[in-house]
């Protein structure tokens, strides 16, 4: 009996785009350093593994967001020009460091890997990173799923059909968009699941999702073979849905707290210190002599970090043991995972057990410097035991064997239910995104027919409410990540939604203003109001 074992990796990024880099360094950094320390690295792994014939299969995600800043030319750009700055600081920390081999030897990794992302990024991958994704996709190795349009929680809107339809929609159209192909699985974001969004999916063809360990194991009827095997949650039957049904994995409830819980993998003293950075370490008027910052700017990262986690005053990083526990954390990952198959496997009569872990793509390098060495030597010990490494289409076979559920209403955020993503910090926000979206749907109702600058004002302000939604800004404010920053991006959103909404009250507006915003958002160039018309 094989045992299969589903790695799904998400990847998700707020909507962060400014053509204004000297104000926006910081929050351009989290798409920058995503790059270079997970994207880049896992292409280079995926090559690796090609060339050298060994076989894997994994599942990812990449939010709509993520998908449009990867494939903006303003956004690369400004990318190859982060690469350059942090190439021309590292050859001067190279030669402030020469006196100390250790300390200069971590210099001049950090520089290497800066050249080499320049390299891939501009030559080796053409400034196209989705493509190469594209690529691996169909071959087989990867199974692409889609995810809604901003990365919204959909529970806050589970009572609005036409807003649950919406999200799904732009985050269909925009799969087909960037890759090309019709998704059998359709992410749910934070794995939020509220009653009602399976006859949405189905009724867009996606043929399973993930929910969390809760979500099953709190359902009325309780599944047979555990998180094990995939279930099913009839959809309501009406229509061209009659018998339909939609597939749901759970996900290992482990897995974050292994990789980076307060005791996971991540934490151990021999990995690199990330929050560490030498940036953050010499002297201001050092960084703008060596033009790494420009007077007046906020202290950046430079990703140029040489210490160990080990404390106050952590010694100097070590890659040849800090990859030697990678290899040793893997080990302990898959035999902890194979015990559990292993145990299913007894239990299961005919079934061959089915184990799905869910990676948040930030482990692989943001947070976990090592992660993508984690990551590789996973693959090769499963592709060497008995656990095969699978994707979930395949699994899901003849939906209508599978055991039937009403899942719980729950998530894989906060306490379970998506607490952190409407508390005390951004309980604020909720009132004003249910707003605009019943002013949305009663526009997009009105004017059916609209064209010209109607339209654009539409469409602007259906992309402007979408943007709005996007779980990002909420949990910047709760987790304390440029609150501010999240605030502002927020109400700016509320501010063009208004907007829009007098002008098409008054028949009156701002040429230049329509203008200048949809130049400053070129996410979702294809938007179309109607996708939040009520069905027929």
């Amino acid at each position: 009996m094989s045992k299969n074992l589903i790695l799904t990796i998400v990847g998700h990024q707020g909507y962060i785009r400014h053509e204004n880099e000297k104000d926006y360094a910081l929050q351009n950094d989290i798409l920058f350093g995503a790059i270079s320390e997970t994207y880049l690295p896992l292409l280079d792994l995926f090559h690796r593994l090609e060339d050298e014939n060994v076989p894997f299969k994994l599942a990812m995600v990449f939010s709509p967001s993520l998908c449009s800043l990867l494939s903006d030319d303003l956004i690369k750009e400004q990318y190859v020009r982060w690469l350059e700055k942090r190439i021309a600081f590292g050859e001067k920390e190279v030669a402030r460091l020469s006196g100390d081999k250790a300390l200069c030897a971590n210099a001049k990794s950090c520089l290497a890997k800066a050249k080499k992302d320049l390299l891939d990024f501009t030559q080796t991958y053409n400034l196209n990173l989705l493509k190469e994704f594209s690529y691996f996709a169909d071959k087989g190795s990867l199974e692409l799923l889609a995810t809604c349009g901003t990365y919204a929680f959909l529970p806050h809107y589970g009572d609005m059909t036409e807003i649950l339809n919406a999200q799904v929609e732009v985050g269909l159209y925009s799969h087909r968009h960037y890759f090309g192909s019709n998704p059998d699985g359709f992410y749910l974001p934070f794995m939020g699941y509220t009653p009602g969004i399976e006859t949405v999916l189905r009724s867009y063809g996606f043929r399973y999702t993930i929910v969390d360990i809760r979500s099953l194991l709190f359902s009325d009827t309780l599944p047979e073979h555990g998180i094990f095997a995939p279930v099913r949650c009839d959809v309501e039957s009406h229509n061209s849905l009659k018998q339909a049904t939609l597939a749901l994995f759970a996900q290992d409830a482990d897995t974050p707290d292994d990789m980076c819980g307060e005791d996971g993998f991540s934490s151990n003293e021999v990995y690199k210190n990330q929050a560490k950075d030498i940036a953050f370490e010499l002297p201001m008027q050092t960084l703008l002599d060596s033009a790494f910052l420009e007077e007046g700017m906020a202290r950046i990262p430079s990703h140029f970090c040489y210490w160990k986690n080990d404390g106050d005053e952590p010694s100097v990083y070590d890659e040849k043991a800090a990859y030697a526990q990678a290899e040793r954390d893997a080990e302990a990952f898959c035999v902890s995972k194979k015990a559990k198959l292993d145990e299913a496997a007894s239990l299961m009569d005919k079934n061959a057990p089915v184990l799905l872990c869910v990676i948040d793509a930030k482990s692989l390098g943001q947070d976990w410097s090592e992660g993508v060495v984690w990551l590789e030597s996973v693959i090769r010990k499963t592709a060497a035991s008995d656990v095969t490494l699978a994707v979930p289409a395949p699994l899901v076979g003849n939906q209508f064997s599978l055991q039937e559920i009403l899942p719980y209403p729950g998530a894989a955020q906060g306490n379970s239910y998506g607490e952190d993503l409407l508390d005390s910090t951004n309980g604020w926000m909720i009132r004003y995104t249910r707003k605009m979206c019943e002013r949305m749907i009663d526009l997009s109702d009105r004017f059916p027919n609209e064209t010209g600058l109607k339209v654009r004002l539409l469409d602007l302000g259906a992309k402007e409410l979408m943007l709005a939604q996007s779980g990002e800004w909420a949990k910047m404010i709760h987790d304390g990540v440029f609150p501010e920053y999240a605030t502002k991006r927020f109400k700016e959103s509320i501010k063009a939604f208004m907007i829009v909404f007098d002008a098409l009250g008054s028949n009156t507006v701002s040429t230049e203003w329509l203008t200048r915003l949809e130049r400053a958002h070129t996410i979702f160039p294809w938007m179309n109001f109607r996708m939040f018309s009520p069905k027929k």
